[in-house]
C-alpha cells in the first residue's frame, strides 16, 4: 500500500526514462524494462524481498561467457557475489496481443527453449536454487535439484517468499497467501482468462464464465472455511503431475457443488466446470496465492473490470463507466453508511463496488486500521452488513446481473442486492427481480442514486406501457413567442437515457441525491430544452462535470461526449413555493475534466514541465521485507511520475465549493 508523504519540490524525468524500483535511478524505458520493473515491484511487495537483496544486470560466468541476469536475488544481508546468488529472473518484452484480444499462454514444455537461459544461470552458480522466466504475462518458475549424477529442473507453480514460506495442502500459510496488488492481480486474471481462451478451444464468453465460476468458488471458500480447511489451493507441484491435477479437480468440484447449493438464484444445476484438468490446475495455481478477503477493493475491482470489459461490452448501449469517473461521482455525492444507494443500470457493478470501497475506507479509518490487515474483521463485517442493507443494483441483462453480483461478492464477501429487472418498467415489470425489488426499493426510498444508463437513439424505447404517464415522454413545441407549449401527444419513441432521468428521480426520496452519466446533447441541444426545464422544476442542480472523451474510448471503446450531472430532488413544498413565484438563486458547481490519466490508446498520461520532461514526486511506501534474517515493515522513499488526471482535482474543488456554498434546498 502506498501512502503519500509531503512531496519534495517536483523534479524532472527525461523523455523515455522511468524510475527503477530497485535503485530509484532513472533507466531507459523499453518493452523489456517495463516487464523488469513490474517484476521488481512484485518481488518487493508480494514476495517481501528487499531491494537491497536485488541487483539488475548482474554478470555471471555461463560456460565461459559473461552473461547478465536481469534481476539477481541474493541471500539477505550478504554481498552481491556469485556464491550468495539464490534466485535469478530472466525478463523479456511482453508479447503482442493477438487479433482476438488475447495472447496464448504456453505451458512449460512449450516454453522449454526460453527456459534454457534461466537454467544456464542456475547451473553456473551452485547454490542458486530458483529461477523465473517472464515476459510480463507468462511466468515460469523452476527449481534446481542436484542429484548424485545429474541436476534436475522441476516446474513449480510459484516460488517462496523471502522467508522461505511455501503453501501446501497440509500447511495453508497465512503469510504465503497474500494480499493482491492491483497490477499483479490484473496480470493473474489475464493469465487465467487467456489460458482458457487460448488453450481450451472455448469461445471468449464461455471462457469468461468458466473464469467467473472459479472466482466465485474462491470467494465462497474464503467466506465459509478457515485457512486450515480451505479447498481452493494447489500445492506448487500439483499442477504438473497427473495425480496432483486430479486432486485439485476433486477439491474444486466439491467446492463448486456447495456454491451452486448456496447461491441457487445465481447458478443452475447444469452449470459445470468444463475445463480440462490442466487448465483448471493452472487457474487454481494462479488464483490461490491471493487472499481476496484481505485484498484492496480497488485492486480486485480493477482486475475484474479489465476481464469483464473485454467480454461483456454490450450492443444495447451498455458502455462501462471509466473508473476515475465512477470514483469522482461517489466522492462528490459522499454517501453515508446509513443511506440507501441504488444503481438502476448497474452493468458489472462499477458504481456499487466503488461505493463499497468508499465505505470500507471510512470504516477502516474509524477503527484506525488499514484494509488488508489481519485485524480488520470488524471492518469487513461492517462492510458486509452495509452491502446487505443499504446497497442495491438492477440491470436488464441477466449476464450483467450475474457479473455484478460476483463483483460485489469479491468486494464485500456477500452477494448483495442485485436485481434482474427492467428498471424502466418498474414497478410493473415482469422480469424475475421485479417483485423482490418492489419490496426492497419502492419509489421514494433511495437516498443516493448513481448510474450510467444505456443511451443512444439506436436503442429506442417504444413500449407504450413504458412511455405512458411519463412527463418526459410528452411532446412539446415552441409557440410564436418562443415559449414551450405541450402538444397533447406522446413521443412514440424515446432514447432510454431520457426516461431513465425521470425514473431515477422517482426512486429518490425528497432531498435525495443523484449522479448520472448523460450524453452532452441532453444538456445543450436546443431540441432538448423541455427535458432541461423539467429537470430544473423537479431538482436542484448541484454540479455538472464534463468527462474527457479519452476515458470512454479506453474503457468502453466508444467516442461519446458525456457529462456527469449531479441533482438533488426537491420537496413538494419547495416546488409549490417556486410555482408561487418564490424563486431561489443558487450557485452550481461546473468543471471540465481535460485529462483522464490516459491517452486515447490507454497509455498512462503523466504531468510534464514546460520543457516536456515528466514531473515526478517522492512518496513513502510501506514495505514488508526480509532483512538480515528478520521480516520487517519499513517505509522507503520512491520516486514515481505524476499521473495527469483532473478528476481528483475536481473532487477537491467540489469539496471546497460545498464548504463555502451549502447544498440548496432542505
Amino acid at each position: 500500500m502506498t501512502t503519500a508523504s509531503t512531496p519534495t519540490a517536483p523534479v524532472a524525468l527525461k523523455e523515455g526514462m522511468i524510475p527503477d524500483y530497485i535503485t530509484q535511478e532513472p533507466v531507459k524505458e523499453t518493452p523489456k524494462e517495463k516487464v523488469r520493473q513490474e517484476m521488481a515491484r512484485a518481488l518487493i511487495f508480494e514476495y517481501q524481498i528487499a531491494p537491497e537483496s536485488m541487483e539488475r544486470d548482474f554478470p555471471v560466468n555461463v560456460e565461459g561467457r559473461r552473461k547478465k541476469v536481469d534481476i539477481a536475488i541474493f541471500e539477505a544481508g550478504q554481498p552481491h557475489e556469485e556464491p550468495y546468488l539464490r534466485r535469478v529472473v530472466v525478463c523479456r518484452p511482453e508479447p503482442k496481443v493477438g487479433k482476438k484480444g488475447v495472447t496464448k499462454i504456453r505451458d512449460f514444455k512449450q516454453a522449454g527453449a526460453d527456459l534454457e537461459e534461466a537454467k544456464g544461470f542456475m547451473l553456473a552458480v551452485d547454490d542458486c536454487e530458483w529461477g523465473l522466466w517472464t515476459n510480463g504475462l507468462e511466468r515460469f518458475f523452476i527449481r534446481k535439484q542436484k542429484k548424485r549424477f545429474e541436476t534436475l529442473f522441476d516446474p513449480y507453480g510459484d516460488w517462496p517468499l523471502a522467508d522461505g514460506t511455501m503453501g501446501s495442502p497440509d500447511v495453508y500459510s497465512d503469510s504465503y497467501v497474500r494480499r493482491a496488488e492491483e497490477v499483479e492481480l490484473k496480470r493473474a486474471f489475464r493469465r487465467c482468462h487467456n489460458f482458457i481462451h487460448g488453450n481450451e478451444g472455448m469461445p471468449k464468453d464461455a471462457a469468461f464464465w468458466q473464469f467467473l465460476y472459479l472466482i466465485f468458488a474462491k470467494m465462497h471458500d474464503e467466506r465459509v472455511h478457515n485457512r486450515e480447511s480451505r479447498l481452493f489451493f494447489a500445492h506448487p507441484k500439483e499442477p504438473f503431475e497427473e495425480e496432483g491435477r486430479m486432486k485439485i479437480r476433486q477439491r474444486i468440484e466439491k467446492l463448486f457443488g456447495a456454491v451452486k447449493q448456496q447461491y441457487r438464484n445465481l447458478f443452475k444445476e447444469q452449470d459445470a466446470i468444463t475445463l480440462s484438468d490442466k487448465a483448471l490446475a493452472y487457474m487454481v495455481m494462479e488464483l490461490s496465492r491471493y487472499d481476496f478477503s484481505r485484498s484492496d477493493i480497488d485492486a480486485k475491482g480493477a482486475a475484474y473490470q479489465e476481464i469483464v470489459g473485454a467480454n461483456l461490452r454490450g450492443d444495447r448501449g451498455q458502455y462501462f463507466t471509466p473508473r476515475r469517473a465512477v470514483d469522482l461521482v461517489i466522492e462528490m455525492l459522499d454517501p453515508k453508511p446509513d443511506e440507501t444507494l441504488l444503481d438502476s443500470a448497474c452493468g458489472t457493478g462499477g458504481f456499487v463496488v466503488a461505493a463499497l470501497n468508499y465505505q470500507a475506507k471510512r470504516f477502516a479509518a474509524e477503527y484506525k486500521r488499514e484494509i488488508g490487515d489481519r485485524t480488520t474483521d470488524e471492518v469487513l463485517d461492517r462492510l458486509r452488513a452495509y452491502a446487505e442493507r443499504h446497497v442495491f443494483g438492477a440491470d436488464f441483462d441477466p449476464f450483467l446481473v450475474r457479473a455484478s453480483t460476483m463483483n460485489v461478492m469479491m468486494a464485500a464477501n456477500t452477494e448483495g442486492n442485485l436485481f434482474h429487472m427492467d428498471s424502466l418498467a418498474f414497478p410493473r415489470g415482469h422480469l424475475p427481480g421485479n417483485e423482490r425489488a418492489k419490496g426492497k426499493i419502492p419509489f421514494g426510498s433511495i437516498d443516493v442514486l448513481v448510474t450510467n444508463p444505456p443511451f443512444g437513439s439506436d436503442i429506442p424505447i417504444t413500449d407504450p406501457d413504458v412511455l405512458n404517464n411519463r412527463e418526459l415522454a410528452k411532446a412539446w413545441r415552441k409557440d410564436k413567442s418562443g415559449n414551450l407549449v405541450e402538444t397533447g401527444r406522446l413521443h412514440q419513441s424515446l432514447a432510454p437515457e431520457i426516461l431513465f432521468i425521470e425514473q431515477n428521480i422517482q426512486w429518490l426520496k425528497e432531498g435525495g441525491r443523484m449522479g448520472i452519466v448523460l450524453p452532452n446533447g441532453i444538456l445543450g441541444n436546443p431540441g432538448d430544452e423541455s427535458i432541461r426545464r423539467w429537470i430544473l422544476r423537479e431538482c436542484w442542480v448541484l454540479a455538472c462535470v464534463e468527462v474527457p472523451v479519452e476515458a470512454f474510448i479506453v474503457e468502453a471503446n466508444v467516442g461519446i461526449l458525456t457529462s456527469l450531472l449531479f441533482l438533488k430532488k426537491k420537496t413538494e413544498e419547495e416546488k409549490s413555493m417556486e410555482l408561487m413565484g418564490h424563486k431561489v438563486e443558487y450557485p452550481i458547481f461546473m468543471a471540465v475534466a481535460e485529462k483522464a490519466g490516459v491517452d486515447r490508446r490507454g497509455n498512462a498520461l503523466y504531468k510534464r514541465h514546460p520543457d516536456g520532461t515528466e514531473i515526478v514526486e517522492e512518496k513513502l511506501v510501506t514495505e514488508t521485507v526480509k532483512l538480515n534474517g528478520k521480516t520487517v515493515t519499513r517505509q522507503r522513499r520512491v520516486i514515481r511520475p505524476v499521473i495527469d488526471d483532473d478528476f481528483p482535482l475536481i473532487a477537491a474543488a467540489y469539496k471546497k465549493f460545498r464548504a463555502e456554498n451549502p447544498e440548496p434546498g432542505a
